[in-house]
């Protein structure tokens, strides 16, 4: 075999190994479609052919790709707008009782949730009770066993770090803070409030019948901002 055919027959196994590496390259296609002259025979590959299905598939994963971007994006400005508007909000009351009203009554519809509930520690009340206020938000507020942030959350007290947010798709005890609607609540997320020094860690919980509203898998920064501005507030009102 002559030096010439010992290397196109090196060339063919080498093609025939990885036909992706010739389809992928451009500039080896337009030699070849160069090459071909525009007359193709029967038993010759159509490789204008194999170009372009290769071309429209990648443009076929492009336009998705493309797609899920603008998607993401526009769900993570929405989710922005909506935070922006809830925080807004929040800083507007100059009565207590207006701040928990907001809290209440507000926050459900502006963040697409279901249901808000604060847990505060304390052991002047059995765990679960209702701390207040009366009339319709009466289930806004309730008491958790000294430690019983960090219980709900599912850490251990000694733990060196704790979770400052917590999304998932299952309730630890949700008859504990969301009583009778537990039973329909099936993802949450969680938000520990720090409500300053000489008190006792807080809690930030949303509920939603939506079993993806919440999930382990999502960002979690807008709630973390979010998380950070109400216990600020709620911290001053305390005070």
């Amino acid at each position: 075999m002559s030096p010439s055919s010992e290397a196109v027959a090196d060339l063919k196994s080498q093609i025939l190994r990885d036909p992706d590496a010739v389809l992928d390259d451009r500039d080896i296609m337009k030699a070849l479609i160069s090459a071909g002259g525009g007359s193709l025979g029967r038993n010759v590959v159509d490789l204008r052919g194999a170009l372009v299905d290769r071309l429209e598939d990648r443009l076929d994963r492009l336009e998705h790709t493309h797609r899920s971007v603008i998607a993401a994006a526009y769900e993570n400005l929405a989710g922005t707008n909506q935070v922006h508007r809830a925080v807004l909000n929040l800083l507007e009351p100059v009565e207590f009782d207006g701040f928990l009203r907001v809290v209440g009554w507000d926050l459900p519809g502006l963040l697409s949730i279901d249901v808000v509930r604060i847990g505060l520690e304390t052991d002047a009340l059995p765990p679960g009770s209702a701390v207040g206020p009366t009339g319709d938000l009466h289930d806004l507020v309730v008491s958790l066993a000294p430690g019983g942030v960090d219980a709900y959350f599912g850490e251990h007290p000694e733990a060196p770090q704790r979770r400052t947010i917590l999304l998932r798709q299952s309730l630890a005890d949700g008859a504990l803070v969301y009583g009778d609607d537990a039973r329909w609540i099936r993802s949450e997320a969680l938000m520990r409030l720090d409500l300053g020094r000489g008190r006792r860690p807080g809690v930030l919980l949303f509920g939603a019948e939506d079993p993806h509203r919440f999930s382990p898998d999502q960002g979690t920064d807008l709630l973390r901002f979010f998380g950070g501005v109400f216990e600020r507030v709620l911290g001053r009102w305390l005070a």
